[in-house]
């Protein structure tokens, strides 16, 4: 685990450039805005050829404040601690089980902790695979693999441009969608059989508008306590394992 904490920081026009050529998943790039300079330009279009790469132009002292080595030369990059899969691999995994396919999917969680529980909870739950937004949510970093106890090394991460454009084309695949909101159905009474997607929102703000509208079915937790909400990543331990009763129902 060391290597990769201490791997996932690339500094350096050609230590960056190289990364990219030698296949590594770059989660996110940080470049000085502005630049011009030819070396800089050749990383830019490779990091067009790799769909999973969030670009960033910043100032020198947001770079400075990344750099580890401070000979940074303009260009950061931070590598997954693993590699992605595609949705067709969440889909396999179901079909090699001869399952129904169980996919949660995660609406911009931020807290890599959570991330790494949520796998770990899927790998527990038989879910077929989790899918992540690129933007504006945590990636599979060290502390992620970390926090998921080993499941990162069986269970399926695959990362989207867009999660409503990819709830509609799974619904075309035939399955159902719940996602998780106080304001819903007691889960208890919820038909959540057959090929299922489950959708956990931001720890603060819940799961966004759209992508609440493009669910089958909103489902809450009864709670009893005095505070009203539980954490992402127990709010989809409840949810999964509720699945997981009802398909042995």
């Amino acid at each position: 685990m060391e290597e990769q904490i201490q791997s996932r920081l690339i500094e350096g026009r050609n230590a960056v450039l190289e990364a990219f050529r030698s296949g590594k998943t770059i989660d996110r790039l940080f470049v000085l805005e502005g630049c011009k300079d030819g070396p800089v330009q050749t990383i830019l279009r490779e990091a067009k050829k790799h769909k999973d790469t969030l670009v960033n132009f910043v100032k020198k002292e947001r770079l400075d404040q990344l750099s580890e080595t401070g000979k940074h030369q303009g260009v950061i990059a931070y590598a997954a601690a693993y590699e992605y899969a595609e949705i067709e691999d969440i889909f396999e995994r179901a079909a090699v089980k001869n399952e129904d396919p169980f996919i949660i999917i995660l609406d911009n969680i931020e807290d890599p902790h959570n991330l790494g529980a949520i796998i770990r909870t899927a790998n527990l739950a038989g879910a077929h695979g989790v899918i992540i937004p690129k933007h504006r949510a945590v990636g599979l970093t060290a502390t992620v693999a970390k926090a998921s106890a080993g499941a990162i090394n069986y269970t399926p991460v695959a990362k989207v441009t867009n999660i409503v454009k990819t709830i509609e084309e799974l619904k075309d695949r035939g399955m159902w969608f719940v996602c998780a909101d106080m304001g819903g159905t007691r889960m208890y009474d919820l038909n959540l059989k057959g090929s299922i997607g489950l959708v956990i929102g931001n720890e603060g703000s819940g799961v966004s508008r759209l992508v609440k509208e493009n669910c089958d079915m909103i489902a809450s937790i009864p709670m009893k306590g005095d505070i009203d909400s539980l954490n992402a990543s127990v709010a989809c331990g409840v949810l999964a394992f509720e699945i997981v009763r009802q398909r042995l129902g």
